[in-house]
């Protein structure tokens, strides 16, 4: 179990309080909006609602204890770039702070942050690779040059096994997993085994490679 400090507790950081918290970890939400609170109180470890500005009122809740703090403030660039500060200052761990823009990115990373994300940019890329390949069940981009999809198995892929295929040399990629319509994930897939047709793919490579296979 990890320890979560989320700091705002919007639309965006209530939804991962609430899952980090679901999947077994310490979460305490922060945020300057009673209503928030409230409607996120029941779903974390502890719920508070207060100045997050304030350097003493994050110092009083103990925040450099946690293994992790997410910046998850979207409306105010001032202020998350306020408390990204205060965050390291303080001595948090590990800083995961929500960005608006790359100016915003760039001004973090100078702050202190330890990882900027981009929630509607990453949603909408994964939606387009999404309608652009409707083989295409998910999408994680590793960097400008690399990422992972989950995909269907091409049509001209059944009923044939990964050596049959020579996926590496053939194609570039890797087949990281099988996952087999009954749930079953294979990790270390057997390269004699057949695919199904309703086999689930993880690959990674390249992501010239990745768009010629899709």
């Amino acid at each position: 179990m990890k320890s979560f400090v989320i700091i705002g507790v919007g639309r965006f950081g209530q939804n991962l309080a609430r899952t980090l918290f679901k999947l077994g970890h310490e979460v305490l939400a922060i945020d300057e909006r009673e209503d928030r609170i409230q409607q996120v109180s029941e779903y974390v470890t502890h719920a508070v609602c207060g100045n997050i500005r304030d350097e003493h009122v994050l110092r009083s809740l103990g925040v450099r204890n946690f293994d992790c703090a997410v910046v998850a403030l979207s409306e105010d660039m001032g202020a998350s770039v306020l408390v990204t500060l205060m965050l390291k200052e303080l001595g948090v761990k590990y800083i995961v702070t929500r960005a608006t823009s790359d100016i915003h990115r760039r001004v973090l990373e100078k702050m202190g942050a330890d990882r900027v994300v981009f929630p509607e940019q990453d949603m909408g890329m994964r939606l387009a690779h999404n309608l652009s390949a409707m083989n295409i069940l998910d999408y994680i981009e590793l960097s400008d040059e690399y990422s992972i999809v989950e995909t269907r198995v091409p049509d001209n892929w059944k009923g044939k096994s990964l050596r049959e295929l020579s996926v590496r040399s053939r194609y570039g990629v890797s087949v990281m997993a099988v996952k087999s319509a009954d749930g079953d994930i294979d990790v270390a897939p057997d390269p004699g085994r057949p695919l199904g047709a309703d086999d689930t793919l993880v690959i990674i490579g390249a992501n010239d490679d990745l768009d010629r296979l899709s």
